[in-house]
């Protein structure tokens, strides 16, 4: 197994931490037991710019195999573990234009989100072999990792074939666990325990296999975009409505809603829109704010058409995305447009006519 030097400042996204939370169901009230033997608050917790130390990590994962009273959590775990969320980057590997690059992306952003990770992909006698390295030493703490691990690059390799994984071979460096029976619940080809070191075999005639989604390239553009608005954050935009603008913009457009925003925060939807409204905003409010910069920024800077653009935005046809645009904007999309291309009338920022709750 590869040595993996890790680093002396903590690295690790508090997201996966979040996540693991959302797995076994806890409340707000509850997040404490989670973090036991951290030093972490509950406070760190729900802050999305928490970094954290592989031991953190670790021990997180622990207390949540005691929780769960589930030896094979690291399964469940992984399941859960698809692309996205590895925050914005794993929209990248989404987005690939075929099997080949989407396992590359994988393995260049994976360390740079949990650093005690590599993926070593070699290619050997008509296969692709990606080598699973992590830097732990503990036996119980290394399987569960591993599962993650494996599950992890799985869900990205069926979601580019867009169907079950069948052709390849998992091969797993620990003893057949008592649960062995529930790794076909998530892992559709073939696995041997016991194995010299981890690993999964891809045929190698896969790797050209373009990806099942239909609108890479217009998506890829769509990501640009929010991660450029990420970037941008107001600092001093109030808490709440900070992270509610950062779900909004690592979600693909328009998809999510204000119960499931409230559930990632673990909160009551109630909750959530107290807090907003203390803030002087509201989830619509919000949302508007994102998908009008969003319709703008693609009428500005593509040809895009608008029945496209509102494919793009999750709208359920063009005439959903007209009514909205002209709320927001008291003009029409191709109007804009043409009078953006014209340089003869500038339009009022975007956040001076979104719809307030």
């Amino acid at each position: 197994m590869t040595n993996i030097k890790t680093p002396l400042s903590p690295t690790i996204a508090i997201s996966y931490s979040r996540m693991i939370a959302r797995q076994l169901g806890l409340q707000e009230k509850d997040l404490a037991v989670l973090l036991r033997g951290t030093n972490l608050k509950v406070e760190d917790l729900l802050n999305d710019d928490t970094l954290i130390y592989k031991e953190q990590q670790l021990q997180i994962m622990r207390n949540a195999m005691a929780l769960s009273g589930d030896p094979g959590f690291g399964l469940r775990l992984g399941q859960a573990l698809t692309p996205p969320t590895h925050g914005p980057l794993g929209f990248l590997a989404n987005s690939s234009p075929n099997l080949g690059t989407a396992i590359r992306d994988f393995q260049n952003f994976l360390p740079a989100r949990v650093s005690f990770t590599h993926l070593r992909v070699m290619e050997k006698n008509g296969w692709l072999e990606c080598h699973f390295d992590i830097d732990i030493s503990d036996k119980e703490d290394s399987r569960s990792v591993l599962e993650c691990f494996a599950l992890s690059l799985l869900s990205l390799i069926e979601f580019v074939l867009g169907r079950p994984f069948t052709e390849g071979h998992l091969y797993c460096s620990y003893a057949k666990p008592e649960y062995f029976a529930d790794y076909e619940k998530y892992i559709s080809c073939p696995i041997t325990f016991g194995a010299r070191e981890s690993k999964l075999l891809i045929p190698e005639s896969l790797r050209h296999i373009p990806n099942a989604s239909s609108d890479h390239m217009n998506y890829g553009f769509a990501l640009h975009q929010c991660q450029s608005m990420l970037q941008q954050l107001d600092a001093n935009q109030g808490y709440t409505s900070k992270r509610i603008r950062k779900l909004l913009l690592s979600h693909p457009p328009g998809k999510l809603s204000e119960e499931a925003a409230a559930k990632i925060l673990f909160i009551s939807k109630r909750t959530l829109a107290r807090r907003l409204a203390r803030e002087g905003s509201g989830f619509q409010r919000l949302r508007d704010e994102i998908l009008s910069s969003l319709a703008t920024g693609y009428l500005r800077d593509t040809k895009l058409s608008v029945e496209a653009i509102a494919g793009m935005l999750n709208y359920h046809d063009s005439s959903s995305l007209r009514r909205a645009f002209k709320r927001w904007f008291q003009t029409t999309p191709e109007r804009y447009r043409k009078q953006f291309a014209n340089a003869s009338v500038s339009l009022a920022n975007p956040r001076s006519g979104t719809h307030t709750d």
